[in-house]
């Protein structure tokens, strides 16, 4: 199950896509912060639904317990939340074909922080591809 990561991260890539699609289509009439927050809503009660379904609850508490634990994940979910919103605000007033690849120099950012931070090691081939996302990033900008 080594490519098991692969899967999972190009079903991430189809579903984002979509996000962008969907979303695009959904804010064309309406606030982009209030739509974000119906999203939101949808995606809790969906992924409390998978949470049931799967029978995890049981480690809720161990979660709220380890107080480290606790602390990234709410910092994980504001930062989410405040990309979320700077997404739908950017889909709003401009196009897919722009904003999309913009959000991902989110992949160019993480590496690096990934790299300073935690200390990962990156080959040349993963280094050059991440270059070659921040280039095509610049290239959608300057279009």
């Amino acid at each position: 199950m080594d490519y098991l990561w692969l899967i999972y991260g190009l079903l991430s890539a189809v579903t984002a896509a979509l996000v962008a699609v969907f979303g695009k289509i959904g804010l064309q009439s309406v606030d982009a912060n209030t739509a974000t927050a119906i999203r939101a809503v949808i995606m809790t009660a969906f992924l409390w639904g998978v949470v049931f379904f799967q029978g995890n609850t049981a480690h809720i508490p161990a979660i709220i317990a380890d107080k480290k634990t606790l602390v990234f994940i709410v910092l994980s979910g504001v930062s989410g939340a405040l990309s979320w919103l700077f997404y739908f605000l950017a889909l709003k007033v401009g196009k897919v074909s722009q904003v999309a690849p913009i959000d991902k120099l989110s992949v160019v950012l993480a590496t690096v922080i990934a790299i300073v931070f935690l200390g990962e090691k990156v080959s040349f081939l993963n280094g050059l591809g991440v270059a070659l996302i921040a280039l095509g990033a610049v290239l959608v900008a300057l279009g």
